[in-house]
């Protein structure tokens, strides 16, 4: 067997071959192939009787294909071209019919997962969805269903090659996220499990199930309208509404971050479009690369960092510049000047503002409340892994006077009098400028109010600061604290135990039981506190860890409260400690004027 290329007036359709018809075949599906790229595929041909003549064995719709273009080159004036023909030895019938029927049962179409290989290929290669379909005779809407099999998940094409899926399955799946199509291959592999398929899977994956709260971009702690599964493994939405209405809020949020660092395009793709990710190319934030947020209908969101279309990916590599339409205006002023006049202003406002003390103490008050990129203020967290103690604070007295205290700031200042702090906001710079304008109107004592329950809010537990301002103040514990459950189960300790007996029942108590166990020795306490079982009540008993100043039971240390005392007291000696006098001593250049007046801290 030899390859020539023979002229299309010395060929035809042998009688032997399987195909052979007085009525030409139908070409129509071959026709816009042979039309772009010619005869590709040889017939098979033998010589025929008549001098360098041959006729076709196999390829007979080729043959009429090739014919039909040939005609209308003609028409246009060009030249034919001849057709690539594989010539079979001079044999009998049996042998030009068993060669047409070996090639053309031989001939089986290729399955879709074969043909998304190959059409993936050609996308890489820079062939475009008309060329393709052109090339193969298809339907571009049929080349997009093929190159959508890119969206599955490699097992899932493994599974429909080997015919464990059907089309109609796989179709659908195309359509679903990663994290969904996991999903269906869990229920695929369990088999007790229900596996939808077909129009069913459509509805599993769109309709009938409730969004799913691990796919909110935003804080979902407190919100209503959330529901849990019988284990408590999964929680969800029931209000669609609600969690699209804020999920886009995040999604709009998401976008400007993107433009703010310098990507020079976001596009968020609604659930009611599709986003094929064969059909871009990845590129860099420099090149024009954009950010696709892709939406779906079961809430999910995914973000696709830096892509553009496979035409503009072309386009970039002959040098052009994209224009994404996100042109930015050169603005009035370089940055340079920019930074010139934000220094002038900034120092000509510091400046004056020191001859406004009470503007000042209410921006500063702002900052503390709303924070800022130069301040970093949170709540104290109050936090305990141990439930009682947690029960034990939010029932005290203490932490219930503060909250009545803050219920009366939050309306002050115009939250909501559910909010669980009046500080620990985000920094922006709209919220703060809106807290300041909010305390400018106020009177002295009002913003008085508002400083009290904002450093009340901030203050550290455990820290030195408590210590100061407790002593400073002269607290006393009593009228804010009582022994309760949570404060016995601390209590572990039988020599600090013994000398808590001491102080309530006396030295002769605590001598006869110091040989006791710990629970003995805590129900003497009780009963003392309490006045119970005939045990002397005793009044306004404070452990000394919590007196202001505190002190220890023992002489091994180790007491929080104790240190920071020891540390506050170091420090006001100090601050009081007397200046030096007589020659030689070094005071301050300017005396402080103690009889000033205080100032004002109205605005």
């Amino acid at each position: 067997m030899k390859l020539e290329f023979i002229d299309l007036g010395k060929l035809s359709v042998s009688k032997a071959n399987m195909r052979y018809a007085k009525k030409a075949p139908d070409v129509t599906d071959i026709l816009p192939t042979v039309r772009k790229r010619g005869i590709i595929v040889p017939v098979l041909v033998r010589p025929n009787c008549a001098p360098d003549a041959f006729e076709i064995v196999a390829g007979a719709r080729r043959f009429h294909a090739a014919s039909i273009v040939a005609n209308e080159r003609r028409e246009a004036g060009h030249d034919i071209e001849p057709m690539p023909c594989a010539i079979l030895d001079e044999g009998d019938d049996a042998d030009a019919i068993e060669a047409s029927l070996i090639e053309n049962t031989a001939r089986l179409d290729p399955d879709e997962v074969t043909r998304w290989e190959c059409f993936t290929r050609l996308v890489k290669e820079g062939r475009s969805i008309d060329d393709i379909a052109t090339t193969f005779g298809l339907p571009e809407l049929a080349v997009k269903r093929i190159l959508a099999l890119g969206n599955l998940m490699p097992r899932i094409r493994i599974l429909y090659r080997e015919g464990k899926i059907d089309a109609t399955t796989v179709r659908h799946l195309t359509l679903a996220s990663k994290s969904q199509q996991r999903a269906w291959l869990a229920l695929f592999d369990d088999a007790d499990a229900y596996v939808p398929t077909g129009h069913q899977l459509k509805a599993w994956l769109f309709g009938g199930q409730s969004i799913p709260v691990k796919h909110a971009l935003f804080a979902t702690d407190g919100m209503t309208g959330i529901v849990s599964d019988l284990f408590g493994d999964d929680q969800f939405f029931s209000d669609a509404d609600a969690f699209w209405t804020a999920q886009n809020a995040a999604i709009a949020a998401r976008r400007e971050d993107y433009l703010a660092v310098g990507w020079p395009d976001v596009v968020i793709v609604p659930p009611t479009e599709q986003f094929h990710l064969w059909e871009y190319e990845k590129a860099p934030k420099r090149k024009g690369g954009r950010v696709y947020i892709v939406c779906r209908s079961s809430g999910e969101v995914t973000f696709h960092e830096g892509y553009v279309s496979t035409k503009e990916a072309r386009r970039i590599e002959r040098g052009e510049v994209l224009n994404t339409g996100q042109k930015t205006p050169r603005p009035e002023v370089t940055s340079t000047m920019q930074t010139y006049i934000d220094l002038h202003r900034h120092a000509a406002v510091r400046a004056a503002l020191t001859g406004h003390p009470g503007i000042a103490l209410r921006l500063m008050v702002a900052h503390a409340i709303v924070g800022s990129h130069l301040w970093s203020v949170k709540p104290e967290p109050q936090s305990t892994r141990n439930d009682s103690v947690r029960e034990s604070v939010e029932c005290c007295r203490g932490e219930a006077d503060f909250d009545a205290k803050r219920r009366e700031v939050l309306a002050l200042l115009g939250f909501s009098p559910e909010e669980a702090s009046v500080t620990g906001g985000n920094g922006d710079a709209y919220g703060l400028v809106g807290i300041f304008l909010r305390l400018l109107p106020l009177t002295e004592t009002q913003v008085l109010d508002v400083i009290t329950v904002v450093i009340g809010e901030t203050l550290a537990s455990g820290s030195a600061a408590v210590e100061a301002v407790g002593s400073e103040i002269g607290i006393d514990v009593v009228s804010y604290w009582q022994a309760d459950d949570a404060f016995f189960e601390c209590l572990r300790d039988r020599q600090v135990l013994t000398a808590m007996v001491a102080q309530v029942a006396g030295e002769t108590t605590a001598t006869a039981n110091a040989g006791e166990k710990t629970k003995t020795l805590k129900g003497i306490i009780r009963d003392h506190l309490d006045g119970a079982n005939g045990r002397a009540k005793s009044e306004g008993w404070v452990p000394k860890w919590m007196a202001f100043p505190p002190a220890t039971y023992t002489t091994r240390g180790g007491v929080g409260t104790v240190e920071k005392a020891a540390l506050v007291a170091a420090a006001r000696s100090h601050v009081d400690e007397p200046e030096p006098t007589g020659p030689g001593a070094v005071t301050d250049p300017v005396a402080p004027n103690t009889d000033a007046e205080p100032v004002a801290l109205a605005a």
